[in-house]
C-alpha cells in the first residue's frame, strides 16, 4: 500500500505521527524527511530472518544496514562541512577524530549494529573503490559508521551483516519518500520498551530572501518506558501494558545515532552547534541519556562545496549565515529529532525475536484516543 500523503504515512504504508492529527511545531519539507534537503539519499538493507532460541551463527536474526549519502553518488568524495556531539559516548560513530580536526567528511554514512559497525565501514570503502574509483586512488578514505545494540532481538554474534548487504543499503540510496520503523540498521531497535529503529523528519527555515531545509535521520534504540513522553505529556506510567516479555533477561543497552543535514550554508563550528542541540530534542521524549546509551550526533552541511573541497593553491572563500541568525535553525533540530524519533516508533509492529524475546509496537488505538 502507498500513500499520496509522506507526511501521513511512509512509502509501504505505515502510520507516521502526523496520521493521529497530532500537532507539532515547525513547517516539514515535502517528504518530511532527511531526504527533504537536496542531494541527501538513504537506502536500506533489512535482514530478518529465523524465529526459536538462539543459535549463534544462524539466529534468529533481526537486524539490517542503512546507508546515507550526503551527496548525490558522483560527487561523494566533495566533503561536507560537518560537525558532532556525544552527549554520552558509550557507542561508536568512525570518522569523528577527523571531523573534529578538519571540520568535514565525505563518503557515505552507514548505521547498522553494534558489532557489524567495522564491516560497514570496510564495506563502503570497498563500494567507493568501484564506483568512483578516483576518490580513493590517490587519498585515503574514513568514512563514518554508526551503531546501536540489537542483541535482545538478533544473533548479534553472529555477524550476518554482510559486504553484500552494505552494498545492496549504498546502491539503494535514493531520495524522496522513505520507510520508517523495523527497517535497515533499526530493525532490531527498541525505544521507551517499544519496537522502535529508523526514523526521520524535516523543516523549512526561511532566511532573509531564501528557503533551507533541515533534515533529520534517527536510529533510535533508547529509552525507559515511564519516562516517555509525547508532546509534553508524560504518558509512560500509563503504558505498562503491553510488556516486552524477555525470555532472555535484558540489560539496559540503549543508544541513539542522529544525522542531521542541512543546505543551510554553515561553517563548521556552527554544524557542531547543530549537533549539540539533538539531546533537547531526545529529552522531549524522555531520553535521559543514561549511563549505558551511545548518544552520538552528526550534523552536515551541503552548500559550499567548493570550500569544503579546500583545492590547493587558492584561497578558500565559503558563505555562512551568521551565528546571531542561528536559532531558527536550533529549533528545526529539536523539533525534526523529537518528531523523528516518534515517527520511528509508530512506524512499527510488534516484534518477536532470539530466544522468543518480544517487543510490542507503540498502541495506536491508544496513540488515537489519548491525542486524536
Amino acid at each position: 500500500m502507498s500513500t499520496d500523503n509522506p507526511h501521513l504515512r511512509t512509502l509501504s504504508g505505515k502510520p507516521r505521527l502526523r496520521s493521529f492529527n497530532i500537532a507539532l511545531d515547525g513547517t516539514p519539507g515535502r517528504f518530511n524527511a532527511i531526504t527533504d534537503v537536496p542531494g541527501v539519499a538513504v537506502g536500506y538493507t533489512t535482514l530478518i530472518a529465523g524465529d526459536g532460541p538462539l543459535q549463534v551463527g544462524t539466529g534468529p536474526v533481526r537486524t539490517g544496514v542503512t546507508a546515507i549519502l550526503p551527496r548525490p553518488r558522483g560527487e561523494l568524495a566533495t566533503p561536507v562541512f560537518a560537525g558532532m556531539f556525544s552527549q554520552n559516548g558509550n557507542g561508536e560513530l568512525t570518522g569523528a577524530h577527523i571531523i573534529e580536526e578538519t571540520g568535514a567528511f565525505n563518503l557515505p554514512v552507514t548505521i547498522t549494529n553494534t558489532h557489524s559497525c567495522g564491516l560497514t565501514r570496510d564495506g563502503t570503502l570497498r563500494w567507493m573503490s568501484q564506483v568512483l574509483p578516483a576518490a580513493l586512488d590517490s587519498a585515503w578514505g574514513l568514512p563514518v559508521a554508526a551503531e546501536t545494540y540489537d542483541g535482545f532481538l538478533n544473533d548479534i554474534n553472529g555477524h550476518h551483516v554482510s559486504f553484500d548487504h552494505v552494498v545492496a543499503a549504498l546502491d539503494s540510496a535514493v531520495g524522496g519518500a522513505m520507510e520508517e520503523g523495523s527497517v535497515g540498521g533499526g530493525t532490531g531497535m527498541i525505544s521507551f520498551g517499544f519496537k522502535a529503529g529508523s526514523g526521520t523528519a524535516s523543516r523549512i527555515v526561511d532566511w532573509q530572501d531564501s528557503r533551507y531545509t533541515l533534515g533529520v535521520f534517527v536510529q533510535a534504540n533508547f529509552g525507559r518506558r515511564h519516562n516517555f513522553t509525547v508532546r509534553g505529556r508524560r504518558v509512560g506510567p500509563e503504558l505498562v501494558e503491553p510488556a516486552i516479555c524477555e525470555a532472555t533477561p535484558r540489560a539496559e543497552k540503549g543508544s541513539i545515532i542522529a544525522v542531521v543535514a542541512t543546505d543551510a550554508p554553515f561553517l563548521p563550528h556552527q554544524m557542531k552547534r547543530l549537533a549539540r542541540r539533538v539531546p533537547l530534542g531526545i529529552a522531549i521524549t524522555g531520553g535521559y541519556g543514561y549511563h549505558s546509551s551511545g548518544d552520538i550526533f552528526l550534523a552536515f552541511s551541503t552548500a559550499n562545496p567548493e570550500a569544503a573541497l579546500g583545492a590547493s593553491g587558492r584561497v578558500a572563500r565559503a558563505e555562512f549565515i551568521p551565528d546571531v541568525d542561528i536559532d531558527p535553525f536550533f529549533d528545526a533540530v529539536v523539533q525534526g529529532v523529537e518528531e523523528a524519533i516518534l515517527n520511528a516508533l509508530v512506524a512499527n509492529e510488534d516484534m518477536t525475536g532470539r530466544d522468543g524475546n518480544f517487543v510490542p509496537a507503540l498502541p495506536k488505538e491508544w496513540l488515537k484516543n489519548r491525542f486524536g
